[in-house]
């Protein structure tokens, strides 16, 4: 007892709850490998210090990409060191509740439970992404009650209503917080002709990014590479235009929210406009996002506290009381 785990696989980031001790690992899913053996060479934080970087003879990848394997071979590889970090021994093998997009396929799934125990772990148990974020964000999902939760990730972002200790309705959208690094990156580049990597677009979203109009005026400075000489350069850019490059991307998340609210069943949309939207996930903390979704949902709009780690304290809370959740929780949808 006490061994077994909780996994959120995420796009951006891997959670590891092992149970009894909490949060054990929280570090990028981001992959370094050899060039020439295809090895493993780093994981986590000091592989995504080589991403986009020239390293050589070394490559770093993201295995997963919208909250699915790209790269099966190496998620296996990856879940392995993760495994090892976290004092998994060949014997005994600990039971692992993973956390598991809500329109992902069987097939999708079985994959993911078979990186799982080739990794070692024993029996797998997949949870719905949302029902474990209502959990962690301390929802009544229990009771007859409508709970609308919004987990934006670095690849997807999922939306869903839970109700009765299961998911009733809702969407995925294959927009997070890649896309809003991405929308950087190109409009830093047709603009002023400048490459910029993924992790510099992350940085100025995080400094000076925004949702919502602000009168703040804030600007940030970025290196890049100029495309037309190759020279390194310097570039200055504002809050305003960083928020109308984002702008696309963040309408197909507020247009997604809209719809789910929408098709949810009517007896559940009285609640939610009573209690309102959750936000967790990475992107819930992009500034003015949730006064966005707040006037364009015409709900109320709560960020949860500890965004990032929302899912993988739900999905360690529901492995504490497994047995319990398995007889009165829906972990996957039927149908």
């Amino acid at each position: 007892m006490g061994r077994d785990l909780a996994i959120d696989l995420g796009s951006a980031n891997t959670l590891v709850y092992r149970q009894g001790d909490g949060i054990v690992f929280d570090e990028p899913t981001v992959v370094a490998l050899h060039g020439g053996t295809g090895e493993v060479v780093a994981m986590g934080d000091e592989a995504w210090q080589m991403l986009g970087g020239d390293s050589g003879n070394v490559l770093a990848v993201r295995p997963l990409r919208e909250g699915t394997m790209t790269e099966f071979d190496v998620t296996q590889r990856m879940l392995a060191v993760v495994l090892r970090r976290v004092g998994v021994t060949r014997f005994p093998k600990p039971r692992v509740l993973v956390c598991v997009p809500p329109l992902s396929t069987n097939v999708e799934r079985r994959a993911i439970e078979r990186a799982i125990r080739y990794a070692g772990g024993r029996q797998v148990v997949p949870v719905e992404e949302p029902l474990a974020a209502a959990v962690g964000a301390n929802l009544p999902v229990h009771e007859p009650l409508g709970n609308l939760i919004v987990d934006i990730g670095g690849g997807r972002t999922e939306m869903a209503v839970v109700s009765m200790g299961g998911v009733v309705s809702g969407r995925s959208a294959s927009v997070g917080g890649f896309d809003l690094d991405a929308a950087i990156q190109e409009h830093i580049r047709i603009t002023y002709g400048v490459s910029i990597g993924e992790k510099s677009a992350e940085e100025l979203k995080v400094a000076i990014g925004s949702a919502f109009p602000s009168p703040t005026g804030r600007a940030a400075k970025v290196i890049g590479r100029e495309l037309a000489t190759g020279n390194t350069v310097e570039v200055k850019v504002d809050e305003d235009e960083i928020r109308q490059a984002m702008a696309p991307a963040v309408k197909t998340i507020v247009d997604e929210a809209r719809m789910t609210l929408a098709e949810a069943p009517p007896e559940l949309t009285h609640d939610v406009l009573e209690t309102g939207m959750f936000l967790t996930g990475g992107g819930s903390l992009l500034r003015g996002l949730d006064m966005l979704l707040a006037q364009e949902c015409e709900v109320p709009v709560h960020v949860v506290e500890r965004p990032l780690q929302t899912v993988v304290s739900g999905a360690g809370r529901m492995l504490e009381h497994l047995d319990d959740y398995r007889t009165s929780f829906q972990l996957l949808r039927r149908g």
